[in-house]
């Protein structure tokens, strides 16, 4: 069983660990976590992880994330993964900072990235993970507060989601997206407390 796993973000120095950029972060702690590294391939860092019986080929695009089909396109043709064996992470403003969400399928959501897979591969049925930036900028500054840093008291949050995402991933791929959607969908991601039923 093969699985591509894309984290979404900007390559370069001034992009890294900015809010737009949490796909990457995701995607390093999940490659980190499993003892893998990543290398330099075709449109994307790429690594390769091997797991409970599954492989993940882990990417991400090196092609600015309005154009991550490209790289998506690449890898899935190249690895020959199959549409529902894709997981896309991406940064999600419409949730809250504490929320995670898998979904198999959907609007791009006004997201560049996911504007971009949905052209390149003709279909919005692809699942992907949404991991909630929250909102909290004054209006007119959406770019500056996506392509910002976290604040100091929002790390211990983002870090913490940061662990639960990668299970995630090995839950998508080792139990199916309703088991992992069911795990987070409806979930207060707190460090320290696990809220499971709080909505």
């Amino acid at each position: 069983m093969k699985f591509l796993i894309v984290g979404l973000g900007n390559t370069g120095d001034e992009y890294a660990h900015t809010r737009h950029n949490i796909g990457f972060d995701v995607a390093h702690a999940f490659v980190q976590k499993h003892g893998a590294s990543f290398r330099v391939d075709r449109l994307a860092y790429v690594s390769g992880v091997k797991w409970k019986g599954k492989n993940f080929i882990v990417i991400c695009p090196t092609t600015f994330v309005n154009l991550s089909g490209k790289a998506v396109k690449y890898w899935m043709d190249k690895e020959k993964v199959s549409l529902e064996n894709i997981l896309v992470i991406i940064d999600e403003l419409a949730l809250p900072l504490t929320k995670l969400r898998l979904r198999p399928g959907g609007s791009d959501g006004g997201h560049n990235g996911l504007k971009s897979i949905q052209e390149t591969l003709g279909t919005v049925e692809y699942p992907r993970l949404r991991f909630g930036i929250g909102n909290n900028y004054p209006k007119g500054h959406q770019a500056d507060f996506v392509l910002g840093k976290w604040q100091k008291e929002e790390e211990p949050i983002v870090q913490y989601k940061i662990a639960k995402a990668t299970e995630v991933i090995e839950n998508f791929a080792t139990r199916g997206i309703n088991a992992a959607m069911n795990a987070v969908n409806n979930k207060d991601f707190l460090p320290g407390e696990e809220s499971g039923d709080k909505k």
